[in-house]
């Protein structure tokens, strides 16, 4: 048994916020960045999302029982709907975060359409409808997360569309690609964040964490260890029937992989006698283990059926492990079924790397 240091923290039924500057969140699934806003200071005082077990999930935590949580489609909500909300909490501020889920989007521009109005009648149109709820509402800023692949080469047409979009508005922007690791959290996990502001946005976010070569010089704190964050949740009584993999198809193959390694490390690149696996013919995360100093690699929503990572006890990870990974507080609560709050997990910002792009979004508005 390794030692470890338990990182995990609980977030309060009733809590306080020290700022001024309010919250709305949309797609916001089992709130990653809305639990990231209110770690930050920032009272969200409205969600929405079209998945009714995120909304279940949402409402089930006290921390959030001050927030107006709405369910359903954000093409059927226009700024109106906001309008009595708004007044009542009369923020000094008020800033908006979502994650709009990101379909492929063709070159001639969804969103930007001949007469300048923002929107679209595509229904997939995610990012579009987002855009039309900040020209609705006109918060001081806002962010907008999304996959990383975003910032690919191929998708330029899509990043700058939406700045083009933003700079009608009259919106100061930056595009930041982040990693969890860099903020605290034990997992790598890369997304791309769009800050928007009606001030001039002159910096981005600072990493607080780095690796051995970079803390001594820029004053960094260590890459998370894993185990500082699932150590604690290593034993019978938290036994799932889901994390089982003995008996299973690769079962003696996932013992034979070391710790911090995936199934190449059985082939005849890695010296393995007897090779069970040909190197780069599988899925990089196939058979890929965890090893207890480093930090995670990326919680799938969905994982396939020998797709890691795996706990390096040669078992699936449980349910307050996935969510530990992704820095969940460990009193929060989630609704649905096993597979349904894998995908809710999955899917969110991790809440210490949504904490770290909110409060920037904070200081430049």
């Amino acid at each position: 048994m390794h030692d470890y240091d338990d990182k995990n923290y609980i977030v309060p039924d009733n809590p306080e916020f020290a700022s001024s500057i309010h919250t709305i969140s949309f797609f916001s699934g089992a709130g990653g960045l809305d639990i990231g806003a209110q770690l930050a200071g920032s009272p969200v005082i409205s969600s929405l999302d079209f998945n009714k077990h995120a909304v279940e999930t949402l409402k089930s935590n006290p921390y959030f029982k001050h927030t107006e949580h709405m369910h359903g489609d954000i093409s059927e909500f226009n700024g109106l709907n906001f309008k009595q909300l708004i007044k009542r909490n009369n923020p000094e501020k008020l800033i908006l975060i979502g994650g709009p889920p990101c379909q492929p989007f063709s070159k001639a521009g969804y969103w930007v359409t001949h007469d300048n109005r923002l929107g679209s009648d595509d229904p997939r149109n995610m990012v579009g409808n987002y855009l039309r709820m900040a020209s609705e509402l006109r918060p001081d800023g806002f962010l907008l997360e999304n996959v990383e692949s975003l910032a690919h080469p191929k998708n330029k047409h899509v990043i700058d569309e939406i700045l083009e979009s933003l700079d009608k508005l009259g919106y100061s922007t930056i595009v930041y690609k982040a990693n969890a690791i860099d903020f605290g959290v034990p997992q790598k996990r890369k997304r791309i964040f769009i800050f928007a502001s009606l001030k001039a946005i002159t910096s981005a976010p600072t990493p607080t964490h780095g690796n051995k070569v970079d803390l001594f010089e820029q004053k960094l704190h260590a890459y998370e260890r894993v185990i500082d964050w699932i150590g604690k949740f290593d034993k019978d009584e938290l036994f799932e029937k889901e994390e089982v993999a003995v008996g299973k198809t690769y079962y003696h193959e996932l013992t034979e992989v070391p710790p911090g390694k995936n199934y190449i490390a059985l082939t005849a690149k890695e010296g393995y006698p007897n090779p069970k696996f040909v190197a780069n013919k599988r899925f990089w995360s196939f058979l890929l283990k965890l090893h207890p100093e480093l930090p995670s690699w990326t919680i799938a929503a969905q994982p396939g059926p020998w797709v890691g990572p795996f706990h390096w006890n040669n078992r699936r990870l449980r349910v307050p492990e996935i969510a530990a990974i992704q820095t969940f507080p460990e009193n929060y609560r989630f609704a649905g079924s096993r597979r349904e709050i894998q995908r809710q997990i999955g899917n969110a910002v991790p809440p210490l790397l949504g904490k770290a792009m909110v409060s920037h979004l904070m200081e430049s508005v």
